[in-house]
C-alpha cells in the first residue's frame, strides 16, 4: 500500500525589519522544500539574503510554502501581521 502525504499550500503574512532579514534567510536556508516571499507581483526566493532585503521591508510580506518546519513555524509566527 503506497501513502502519499498530502502538501498543503501555506500562505502566511509577515512583516520583516532589516535586522531580522538574516536570521530569517538563516532559518528559511534549512528547510528543504521551498520558500517564496512575497510583495504585490516581485517574488524571490527566502532562502536569498540579496533578494529577500531587495524587498520593500516597509510592506506586508507574504510567505508561501510547501513543507512544514518547526523552526520556521515558530518564525513566521513571531513575525505574523494580524490580518
Amino acid at each position: 500500500m503506497i501513502v502519499l502525504e498530502r502538501m498543503v499550500h501555506m500562505v502566511k503574512t509577515i512583516r520583516l525589519t532589516p535586522d531580522n532579514v538574516q536570521h530569517f534567510v538563516d532559518v528559511a536556508s534549512k528547510c528543504d522544500f521551498d520558500i517564496d516571499i512575497s510583495y504585490n507581483r516581485y517574488v524571490v526566493d527566502a532562502k536569498s539574503f540579496l533578494g529577500v532585503y531587495g524587498l520593500n521591508l516597509e510592506k506586508m510580506l507574504k510567505v508561501s510554502y510547501n513543507g512544514y518546519n518547526a523552526n520556521l513555524e515558530e518564525l513566521l509566527n513571531q513575525l505574523a501581521v494580524a490580518c
